[in-house]
């Protein structure tokens, strides 16, 4: 049977040469959406009320139609996230990171599978040559020496602007281990609930990507969560699921 579930995009693509974590061009998109509004009007809404700033309408219809990937598979998200608008920036940032993994295969793996591992490294540092060499590893000569050279140095620089790595004027980058507020961490539970992803709820790219796993990602359950429970007995492990979709958990957000 086929799941009429969102699911993770598996195919290998270049939109991050384009565009990065884009964390403010996507605040302003979850503010201004409206799923009934067809996507050339909201771009032409969008240049006009100046969503992106003073950018061109071709720049703008870039930014929608980049973000519509992003989010629009998810539409339970789009409707919480326009209703939310979280003002905390890490949370934010966290959540633009998250739905990119979900788009952007190479991304997904970069950080939650390369990054989570060398943050185990005696010494967890990055560099764009690093991130070459993996991408040479997982891809072959699948693109032109300078391609790859662009996609590494995108691919760490978006890390970095997610909180995964600190910034460097030197080219090394230490990993780092970011703070996920509860809130954060709350949405990302309730959005995997209902995709389709390699993995299992507790054990994914997603929550390694943060440094999540493990007793830490126990001990921040068993704390408890906005609008989510859990308890564990032996290996049996339970959510009390507050809400039913990520709509009404923002509503209980706000209750």
């Amino acid at each position: 049977m086929i799941s009429s579930r969102p699911a993770e995009v598996a195919e290998i693509h270049t939109r991050l040469l384009r565009m990065g974590l884009a964390v403010e061009e996507s605040r302003a998109y979850w503010a201004g959406f409206y799923p009934e509004t067809p996507q050339e009007q909201r771009v032409e809404k969008a240049f006009s009320e100046r969503w992106f700033g003073s950018r061109s309408m071709a720049r703008v219809r870039y930014f929608i139609l980049n973000l519509d990937y992003r989010f629009l598979a998810w539409p339970q998200a789009l409707q919480a996230l326009h209703r939310w608008r979280p003002e905390d920036p890490v949370a934010r940032s966290l959540i633009c990171h998250w739905h990119l993994q979900l788009t952007d295969p190479l991304y997904r793996d970069f950080t939650g599978t390369h990054l989570a591992l060398r943050r185990a490294h005696p010494q967890p540092t990055m560099d764009v040559d690093g991130v070459v060499r993996w991408l040479n590893q997982r891809l072959g000569d699948r693109w032109a020496p300078s391609t790859t050279r662009r996609m590494a140095s995108g691919l760490l620089s978006t890390a970095t602007e997610a909180g995964l790595c600190r910034a460097s004027s030197t080219g090394t980058r230490a990993l780092l281990r970011p703070t996920v507020p509860d809130q954060a961490l709350a949405y990302l539970l309730y959005l995997l609930r209902g995709t389709s992803l390699e993995g299992t709820l507790l054990e994914n790219s997603y929550l390694l990507s943060v440094g999540l796993d493990g007793e830490i990602l126990e001990s921040r359950l068993r704390r408890g969560l906005p609008g989510l429970g859990y308890r564990r007995i032996g290996d049996v492990r339970e959510f009390d699921w507050e809400a039913t979709s990520l709509p009404d958990w923002v509503g209980g957000l706000s209750g």
